[in-house]
C-alpha cells in the first residue's frame, strides 16, 4: 500500500466546461509550487474507483473540484469531513457518482484520509466544451491558494516557484496526467 502523507487530488472534466476547474487548479499549482517530502499532488480526472489505492494511502487529503451549491457561479467553497461525502453524493458536478463511489470505498475500508477537505469553485456551466466560464477561470488563481493555505494549515507549506516549472502549466498536466 502506498503512503502519503498529504494528498492533493484535482477532480472534474476538462471536457465539460466548468467542471475541469479542480484539475486546472491543480495543474497550475504544480507549475508555481514543489511539494516538500510526503505530498502528492495528482490529477484525477473522472477516474473514480481507480483513485482508491491513493486516497486509502494517505493520511491527508484536499479534494480541489467544482462544487454545485447555490451560490453564485465563482464562489470558492470548502468542506470538510462528512460534508466531503454529502457533497459528492448531492452537489458535485457529472462525475459525482465516482467521487461518492470513491469516498465509500475509503470509508468502508476503514482508511480514509483525515482530516479530508474539499477546496472548490461553484461552476456557471458544465456542458460540453473545453473553456472554462470568466466566472470561474477568474477564481482559479484563488482556488490554487485556498490549496496552498489548506496545505500549509496540514503542515505541508508549498513552496512557490522562483520561476514557473519548465513547460509551464502543459507541462505539469502533462506530469500529473502520467503520474510523474
Amino acid at each position: 500500500m502506498r503512503s502519503t502523507e498529504l494528498l492533493v487530488l484535482g477532480l472534474g472534466n476538462p471536457l465539460c466546461g466548468d467542471d475541469g476547474a479542480g484539475i486546472a487548479a491543480v495543474t497550475r499549482l504544480r507549475a508555481r509550487f514543489r511539494a516538500p517530502a510526503g505530498v502528492e499532488m495528482l490529477d484525477g480526472g473522472t477516474l473514480g474507483l481507480s483513485l482508491l489505492p491513493y486516497l486509502q494511502g494517505a493520511r491527508r487529503a484536499i479534494l480541489v473540484d467544482a462544487v454545485c451549491t447555490g451560490d453564485p457561479p465563482g464562489t470558492l467553497v470548502r468542506l470538510q469531513g462528512h460534508d466531503v461525502a454529502h457533497a459528492a453524493a448531492h452537489k458535485l458536478s457529472p462525475h459525482q457518482v465516482g467521487v461518492a463511489d470513491l469516498l465509500d470505498g475509503a470509508l468502508l475500508s476503514g482508511r480514509r484520509p483525515d482530516p479530508l477537505v474539499l477546496v472548490g469553485v461553484v461552476p456557471a456551466q458544465l456542458e460540453l466544451g473545453t473553456r472554462r466560464t470568466a466566472e470561474v477561470e477568474s477564481r482559479i488563481d484563488d482556488l490554487v491558494q485556498a490549496v496552498v493555505d489548506e496545505a500549509t494549515r496540514m503542515g505541508f507549506p508549498l513552496l512557490e516557484r522562483d520561476e514557473p516549472a519548465p513547460g509551464g502549466e502543459d507541462e505539469a498536466r502533462a506530469a500529473l496526467v502520467l503520474g510523474l
